[in-house]
């Protein structure tokens, strides 16, 4: 899959292309699923008094990291947001790291990164009216006073564009970055080669490293900004 850039397919007179990085996330997904599967029914079967191992014990541990994640903002509510952003969080987070085995990350393409954070913009503003009502929900906008209103509206749209940015900037910057090192490396062969010992260590950070809190930011600062309307906020 790392030689094909896009799918092409043709119905009719329409043109529908899938680029390397949807494809990407699409294997993502159908994985994702098979192994969910399989450790679903390894955890239906597990007995609860011997220690888990293998499947069940990565689940559980992707459980509690998903729970860390997201409690803190979605307070009591996290048991119903749970499945879902902890199912996204990993695919996320898989899709951050892919870039090691030659594949592109999914994450460096600006319309997979602006549907996330449309979904959470979305949620925001549904259960934002449907806790107060529409006409509570624009009040709040008008709030501290209502010359302050059109900031408030930026500050709204701000949330999905920031998302997006922050995730697309950090992923894309590191796939080019490692793609001009290697250029480097390439241009002064054979002592450029030398450089390869230095990679695995790029690599840790740009990829791993990178990967990783990119994830954790977007998860936690989109949960923030939800569980300011679905959690009960406290004295």
């Amino acid at each position: 899959m790392s030689d094909v850039s896009q799918i092409v397919i043709h119905i009719g007179s329409f043109e529908f292309q899938l680029h390397q990085s949807i494809l990407v996330w699409l294997v993502i997904c159908v994985l994702m699923a098979i192994v969910a599967y399989i450790a679903g029914k390894k955890i239906e079967n597990a007995d609860p008094s011997v220690a888990p191992k293998g499947i069940v014990y990565w689940s559980e541990e992707l459980y509690n990291l998903c729970l860390y994640v997201i409690k803190g903002n979605l307070k009591e509510t996290t048991a119903h947001y749970l499945p879902m952003f902890g199912t996204i969080m990993i695919g996320m987070l898989l899709s951050n790291l892919v870039g090691l085995v030659g594949f592109q990350n999914p994450t460096s393409n600006i319309s997979f990164n602006a549907t996330l954070a449309l979904m959470f913009f979305l949620m925001i503003q549904f259960h934002g009216i449907t806790k107060s009502g529409l006409i509570a929900r624009l009040k709040e906008l008008t709030e501290p006073m209502w010359l302050l209103t059109p900031l408030n509206v930026i500050g709204e749209l701000a949330t999905p564009i920031s998302l997006t940015m922050r995730l697309f900037g950090n992923i894309l910057a590191g796939t080019i970055i490692s793609l001009l090192i290697y250029t480097v490396i390439k241009s002064v062969a054979p002592i450029g080669y030398i450089g390869l010992l230095i990679t695995p260590f790029i690599h840790m950070y740009l990829d791993i490293f990178s990967g990783v809190i990119q994830t954790y930011i977007f998860f936690t600062l989109g949960t923030y900004f939800l569980g300011q309307q679905v959690a009960q906020q406290e004295d």
